[in-house]
């Protein structure tokens, strides 16, 4: 029978990477928190909760997307449109529990004024894009990384236990497309240049307190950006609904932020 301990060892060892999956999974579903601004509320995707009133909290928002495929013994979103790091420290910390093991959180382009500026840049024009959006960045790297500690600090501390994930901001255009209807070329590089700042000023500050950072940009980019036509995963600006404008549509909560949360958890 010695021809057959090969083929048992691997089976064995799968058996070991299925079980320590499924753990991985386990541990973090017996009290799941998620915190922040639209982009975890799903702002964007529809199908809102009427408890949730202006907060826009979606049934199709990347949170209850896995506390649904994963049911976790208890579930609480207070993630909210509009947030920024004080309305997440007054208003949502309140949901963390000493046995709260998992938590996910995207905040920050509220701090320096990022939806307001978008708008701006239809509205107008390319030098007060760049005009605005310079301003937002000397803000995100000067005031953001204290307000970002604090607030990830006092998460640290309510919920000393868990698996914090914070997940990033996409680049908004595909800039390589050679005909995008629209903000000038200028304008949309700005844009993105400044979703680059934010996230790397949030990434830094998330690598300090040891939490861990899930970058969405790259799923985005591949394709899902606004001037991909029918394939983007973001709304442009909507005059009918300004708050949705930029924010990711149910394709991208379920394409784009439930996979990198996912790789986070179980990672």
């Amino acid at each position: 029978m010695r021809h057959l301990r090969g083929p048992a060892v691997l089976l064995a060892a799968l058996g070991l990477v299925l079980a320590g999956t499924a753990a991985s999974t386990a541990m973090y579903a017996t009290g799941y928190v998620a915190l922040g601004d639209s982009y975890t509320s799903g702002v964007g995707s529809g199908h809102y909760l009427a408890e949730s009133a202006d907060c826009r909290r979606s049934a199709l928002a990347y949170p209850e997307l896995w506390a649904s495929d994963h049911a976790p013994a208890s579930y609480r979103s207070l993630a909210c449109a509009g947030a920024t790091t004080s309305d997440v420290l007054d208003t949502q910390l309140s949901a963390l529990q000493s046995g709260t093991n998992l938590v996910s959180l995207t905040v920050g382009g509220n701090d320096v004024g990022f939806a307001s500026i978008m708008r701006d840049c239809v509205l107008r024009g390319t030098d007060t894009c760049v005009s605005e959006i310079d301003a937002a960045e000397t803000t995100a790297r000067a005031t953001l990384p204290g307000r970002l500690d604090h607030l990830y600090a006092q998460i640290a501390e309510r919920a000393p236990t868990a698996r914090v994930v914070v997940l990033g901001y996409p680049r908004f255009y595909d800039t390589g497309v050679w005909f995008c209807l629209g903000l000038s070329s200028t304008s949309r590089k700005k844009i993105n240049e400044g979703a680059d700042v934010l996230d790397a000023v949030i990434r830094a500050a998330t690598l300090r307190q040891g939490f861990f950072f899930a970058d969405v940009r790259a799923r985005f980019a591949a394709d899902h950006e606004n001037c991909d036509g029918d394939s983007s995963w973001l709304h442009a600006v909507d005059f009918t609904d300004l708050e949705q404008s930029y924010h990711p549509t149910a394709s991208g909560q379920s394409g784009g932020y439930y996979p990198a949360f996912s790789a986070a958890v179980t990672g």
